[in-house]
């Protein structure tokens, strides 16, 4: 029989296998730089450049968000214009908890999100959705990246042509809340808006108005979210100095013993089957924040029990080089029951409920995992309501905060990423991308051997 645990637990049960064997929380120093790395927490926190963990705008949204709904209460389309942090914390949350639009018979509301350079799928949107119904909400903390802004662009365009002077109306501009064009656009146009703090990036942001704005549309408990997320930042954001004592930093020292080890790869494994695509937020975060100057692990999302039949053949068997972060709520809707008719040859399944069958995959590959010598962490919830989701994402942030602290890196900037983006704009054309607009040209003109397929 499953037992339901009174609160959401971490088990450090298998985490110290194959070459974790013998260390502890003291091995390395790294309780030693607890009161270093806390008194460091406590002068970015005074500082204002932890909003993530401080919240200090979590009043002010409350309030701000409502309003914004009703601005927009004739629609039932919200149309999401971003990429990356723009979009994958708004997409967890419409797959965990707004599933309702992915299944027959719904009939609105409906989130649609761009989160891509794709003509085509943009294309079907702009000829299919009613435009009079559809409101767009349009997310970029600098208000320039060139993604969203050239999305913004071409439905701004349909929007006029549908509605004329009233296309305004269905717009909620989502950024700085003073500098960049989107905040200039929406000053000049006298549009809804709502502002991303300074010093929050994009992947820190699913908890501020760039994911709660969408998830309130669908009709999820947002402020929910926020008492799960707030629960877990508050006493570290209160006491920085007490960071020894909370399970973030643990699972820093932990994540940094990996890395000491060679084990370069995180396994994020959900068993949890409505929260699957928090795989690809917590990528995105783990990725961006701590790949840097040769560091960090490369994350990698699977899903239970999907992934036992693709990915889990490379855990099991492949290089020894993986850790993993299991996820699993034994208090999931159990489902239908195997009824007597079930064929004699899965007799073993009747009166049994589809959700033992989930249950009993998810222990099969924690014990597989373990026999492989896979350090496991598991991360195991008591709900997979909101609150519990708030939760477990801000202890995902703040471990990825500290963990960058111990591996000495910035976990809060992404230079290599700006190079692309800039590569792309001298591509395009755009001025003031000398250097760029050099190595396009070295680039393109090396010739090397082509073969056909």
């Amino acid at each position: 029989m499953t037992t339901i645990p009174a609160s959401h637990t971490i088990s450090w049960a298998r985490a110290r296998v194959g070459r974790l064997c013998g260390t502890d929380m003291e091995t390395g120093g790294y309780a030693a730089r607890a009161s270093e790395i806390g008194g460091h927490l406590a002068k970015e926190l005074a500082a204002g450049r932890l909003p993530f963990l401080s919240m200090p705008y979590r009043a002010a949204m409350e309030e701000a968000i409502p309003a914004a709904l009703n601005s927009i209460s004739h629609c039932r389309h919200l149309l999401l214009l971003g990429i990356g942090g723009s979009a994958l914390g708004a997409r967890a949350l419409q797959k965990a908890f707004f599933p309702a639009q992915d299944r027959p018979g719904h009939n609105g509301p409906w989130l649609w999100i761009a989160d891509n350079v794709d003509a085509c799928t943009l294309e079907a949107w702009l000829t299919a959705l009613p435009a009079d119904q559809t409101a767009v909400a349009v997310i970029s903390k600098s208000g320039g990246t060139i993604e969203t802004l050239s999305q913004y662009f071409l439905v701004r365009e349909w929007l006029q042509k549908m509605l004329g002077a009233a296309w305004k109306k269905n717009v909620v501009m989502i950024t700085d809340e003073a500098k960049g064009f989107l905040r200039e656009e929406a000053k000049r146009e006298g549009m809804v808006s709502l502002p991303v703090p300074d010093y929050l990036g994009g992947r820190y942001s699913a908890l501020s108005a760039v994911g709660m704005f969408p998830a309130a549309f669908m009709g999820i408990d947002w402020k929910a979210l926020m008492r799960g997320a707030s629960a877990v930042a508050s006493p570290l954001a209160a006491d920085p100095l007490s960071l020894s004592k909370h399970s973030a930093w643990d699972l820093a020292i932990w994540n940094r013993q990996l890395m000491e080890n060679a084990y370069s790869q995180l396994i994020f494994f959900t068993y949890i089957p409505l929260w699957s695509s928090l795989g690809a937020w917590f990528g995105q975060l783990w990725a961006e924040s701590l790949g840097k100057n040769g560091k960090g692990s490369m994350p990698l999302p699977a899903v239970g029990v999907t992934d036992q039949h693709s990915l889990q053949q490379m855990f099991l068997d492949g290089p020894n080089d993986k850790g993993c972060l299991f996820l699993h709520c034994p208090s999931l809707p159990r489902g239908r029951t195997f009824g007597p008719e079930t064929p004699e040859q899965w007799a073993y399944l009747r009166g049994r409920s589809f959700g033992d069958l989930l249950d009993a995959e998810g222990l099969g590959t924690r014990m597989a995992l373990s026999q492989s010598k896979v350090p496991t962490v598991e991360l195991c919830m008591a709900s997979d309501d909101e609150e519990a989701a708030g939760r477990l994402m801000m202890l995902l942030e703040i471990t990825t905060v500290l963990t960058g602290y111990l591996l000495d890196i910035d976990p809060l900037d992404q230079p290599a990423v700006e190079l692309g983006k800039r590569l792309a704009n001298a591509r395009l054309g755009a001025p003031g991308y000398p250097e760029e607009h050099k190595a396009l040209t070295a680039f393109l003109s090396g010739k090397g051997r082509e073969s056909s397929f």
